[in-house]
């Protein structure tokens, strides 16, 4: 099988060069009164983070994209509302399903990601028939995280560098896959949830199998509560989970102190505005186009991948 690696040497600078871009020249006033040693650190990481970023840009274009409406019939703009009864019997389903099957999420951070890696990169190549290496390095912190309080990732797609900001718990497995999507090239948030769907549903192992489960009934809940976190958590409390996926479930909107809450809001709204300019549907590709593309791939007389992938 063909096979292609992007380096990601950017992913083991031991700090995040974006972050020393961004801080270098303020750090420099604070610990010399001066800005010229920042600067000359600034001018240094820019050289390194380019060199990085080019050198990735050249292996990708040897990259077999995947054609995601004509392998799964469904794509951002290409996708059927799943009607409401639909999603209400797909929560009964993903909620006996998790109850059934629980386990308890026990990987670390560094432990996950390699093994998460490994399987989106085989499903990948099972859609394309190319492999396509890259880093399995994690962050613990970026300066995005100060800025997205309500994010639990972010990935540069120019670096590749991929920070998490907090505990995840069920939800690990998945948010990490969908940022290792980011950095194999696929910038869309839609690509993203759904490759990472696919991947762990399809790796075999009982607690990614769960984090994919888990995050595709979080997002139906999101669609049916309006995305309001006051009647997400009331639906919580009326699935009948067991105690430890309802506490988990409670945790996915938690309720922020009001600077905190401010904050998210107005940087919700410049995402939301930066994807639509980006050829996206805005934050609801998260859980609406998420869950419509599963939907309209369930429906399609025309993909040319197993439709079994979108059971529950």
């Amino acid at each position: 099988m063909d096979r292609i690696e992007i380096p990601n040497q950017a992913t083991y600078s031991p700090v995040a060069l974006s972050d020393l871009l961004l801080v270098a020249p303020f750090a420099a006033r604070l610990m010399f009164r001066s800005t010229l040693p920042g600067m000359v650190i600034q001018a240094a990481t820019f050289g390194a983070y380019a060199g990085s970023a080019l050198r990735d840009w050249a292996a990708r274009r040897d990259m077999r994209r995947i054609d995601f409406l004509d392998e799964f019939g469904a794509d951002v703009f290409e996708l059927q509302s799943t009607p409401e009864p639909v999603r209400e019997a797909e929560v009964r389903s993903l909620v006996e399903r998790l109850n059934d099957e629980y386990v308890t999420p026990e990987g670390t951070l560094d432990e996950v990601a390699p093994k998460v890696n490994h399987h989106l990169t085989r499903f990948m190549a099972s859609v394309t028939g190319q492999v396509v290496e890259t880093s399995s390095e994690i962050r613990r912190f970026s300066v995005a995280g100060l800025l997205m309080p309500m994010a639990y990732g972010a990935c540069d797609i120019i670096s590749g560098d991929i920070a998490i900001f907090r505990e995840l718990g069920l939800l690990q497995a998945h948010v990490v896959t969908h940022e290792m999507v980011h950095r194999k090239g696929y910038w869309k948030e839609i690509h993203a949830q759904v490759l990472s769907y696919f991947s762990l549903m399809t790796s075999g192992e009982p607690e990614f199998v769960q984090s994919a489960l888990a995050e595709r009934l979080h997002r139906q809940l999101q669609v049916l509560s309006g995305d309001d976190g006051e009647v997400f958590h009331a639906r919580v409390e009326e699935l009948g989970l067991r105690e430890e996926l309802e506490a988990e479930f409670h945790k996915f909107q938690p309720k922020l102190p009001t600077p905190q809450a401010g904050l998210a809001k107005g940087m919700r709204t410049l995402y939301d505005e930066r994807m639509k300019i980006t050829g996206q549907n805005g934050l609801s590709d998260y859980w609406t186009g998420f869950t419509d593309f599963l939907y309209t791939f369930s429906q399609s007389t025309d993909a040319k991948q197993d439709q079994g992938l979108a059971r529950i």
